[in-house]
């Protein structure tokens, strides 16, 4: 399964994360804090695309081997099981009637520690990173809210250029999208998967899992449409 051409899309986005978080870095340095070993946004809970999810197990799997990678693995079990539980409290909270609203923000102030940061507070991927891990630090608004990092200096209710994470969502979605039409995939809304990190780094993404068509499913259907075609040609 070769997804290059699709992952050159998708990095695309991420120099546009890149270059749009040192602008306003640039803009409001006294209010743009990241630095080195701040790793407030690595604690933060969140879920990947199918496109992202594919291109950071890719990378992982390239890179890591033996021991090192056997320590990551150890780290993203732990981080699953606790994601895991806090989304059973929460779809239990919310099929009990609490607010959904609430139940939203009391996950979203969660903390689970990412599996790619290391022993030093540093990421072990962080050239490839998420799109999300960009953003983190300068203001974002999703659903109508506006957010930016604690740890920042932005003030609450002053105006500032502001990313909208839908929009980012709607183009990760459509490339997802590239993955599902370009594998056949029987699983009818492959694109719309949402997965932590954690299971980003655990799951093994072979065609079985992805629900891709076979090969021979694939020619077979083609050589039934160039048969039509030439019934077509010769009326």
């Amino acid at each position: 399964m070769d997804f290059g051409p699709i992952f050159q899309k998708y990095e695309e986005l991420l120099r546009l994360a890149d270059d749009t978080f040192e602008k306003v870095k640039s803009r409001y340095p006294d209010k743009v804090r990241c630095e080195t070993r701040c790793a407030d946004c690595c604690h933060a809970l969140f879920d990947l695309s199918l496109v992202e999810a594919l291109y950071i197990n890719h990378h992982f799997n390239r890179r890591f081997q033996a021991l090192e990678r056997e320590k990551i693995i150890d780290r993203a079990n732990k981080a699953d099981r606790q994601t895991y539980k806090i989304k059973r409290r929460a779809y239990r909270e919310v099929s009990e009637g609490k607010d959904e609203a609430e139940v939203i923000a009391q996950v979203g102030a969660e903390r689970v520690r990412c599996p790619l940061l290391n022993e030093e507070d540093l990421c072990d991927l962080y050239d490839h990173r998420p799109i999300t891990c960009r953003f983190y630090g300068i203001p974002t608004q999703i659903g109508g809210e506006g957010h930016s990092c604690g740890k920042s200096g932005f003030v609450p209710g002053e105006p500032y250029p502001t990313v909208k994470l839908e929009v980012i969502h709607q183009q990760l979605l459509a490339l997802s999208r590239e993955i599902a039409d370009l594998l056949q995939s029987r699983y009818k809304r492959l694109s719309e998967m949402l997965v932590p990190v954690s299971m980003a780094l655990l799951t093994q993404y072979d065609e079985e899992y992805l629900g891709a068509r076979p090969a021979a499913d694939k020619e077979e259907e083609g050589g039934a449409g160039e048969k039509t075609s030439g019934t077509g040609g010769g009326r």
